[in-house]
């Protein structure tokens, strides 16, 4: 059974289950070693089910599925009402619901996995923020979903879970040129290991500062670097650099009882 990480301002909300899961207590190997919940990975079919019905398991809803966008890396944030199959995925970076019993899921193999629960109003939400989705307003277009739904921001508590580490993202200097753009401050989440090195990038410092102004009740770092952990976490960037075929993905998923 899949034991995922989970955050404190969620464990102590009656009603709600939630967890980072890791790459643990699945069915696929190699590369896909084990609990890789991707399905638009090359791993087989049958096994990625399993693992996606042993998430929902270990939430206590075995007999739902788990339910995870075509992530885009958008800013696009959706209320879902209903369970889809398989391949009829919406395109959208961001899920909410008020609806128990569907499990609003994340993937991410580097990219920033955040979860959002409103306890008073039983509005939950998920989001997949990669650094562009970050950019342009993943996580503030959840929020305000969200609330169209009836949560407050006040009430909102929200966590994030593993993704890639400051020590491990590299960057290019048009990569800090589009950040700088935006709000020549965003300088402070880009470092140079040495002069004329290339910058590297802290993704959670940035989501984590993009959540703290948006007024929410809590905002908890649950996150574990996924380059670097490679015996817990899956890593696009780390498969990458080894030239590996293709890769796995973890899931971050929460759900109303």
């Amino acid at each position: 059974m899949p034991k995922p990480i989970t955050a404190d301002c969620f464990a102590e909300i009656d009603g709600i289950a939630h967890g980072f899961f890791t790459r643990a207590g699945g069915v696929s190997d190699g590369i896909y070693a084990s609990l890789n919940c991707g399905t638009g990975s090359k791993d087989d079919r049958a096994r990625v089910l399993e693992n996606r019905g042993r998430v929902s398991a270990a939430l206590g809803v075995s007999a739902n599925p788990l339910l995870t966008c075509h992530q885009i890396h958008s800013a696009e944030a959706i209320v879902v009402t209903k369970a889809w199959q398989v391949g009829e995925n919406p395109k959208a970076d961001g899920m909410v619901t008020t609806m128990p019993g569907l499990v609003l899921g994340a993937l991410a193999a580097d990219c920033a996995p955040v979860l959002f629960a409103d306890p008073e109003a039983r509005v939950i939400g998920a989001a997949h923020a990669g650094w562009k989705g970050a950019l342009t307003g993943i996580l503030e277009a959840t929020v305000k979903t969200m609330e169209s739904v009836g949560a407050r921001r006040n009430r909102i508590r929200a966590a994030l879970g593993p993704c890639i580490g400051p020590d491990a993202y590299e960057v290019g200097p048009e990569f800090e040129a589009r950040f700088l753009d935006v709000d020549a401050d965003y300088a402070r989440f880009f470092r140079r290991p040495s002069e004329g090195a290339r910058p590297y990038f802290d993704l959670p410092g940035f989501v984590l500062d993009r959540l703290a102004g948006l007024g929410l009740d809590t905002v908890e770092n649950c996150t574990r670097c996924t380059y670097s952990n490679e015996a817990d976490l899956f890593s696009y960037r780390r498969a990458t650099h080894r030239r590996e075929a293709d890769y796995g993905r973890q899931v971050s998923a929460i759900v109303l009882l």
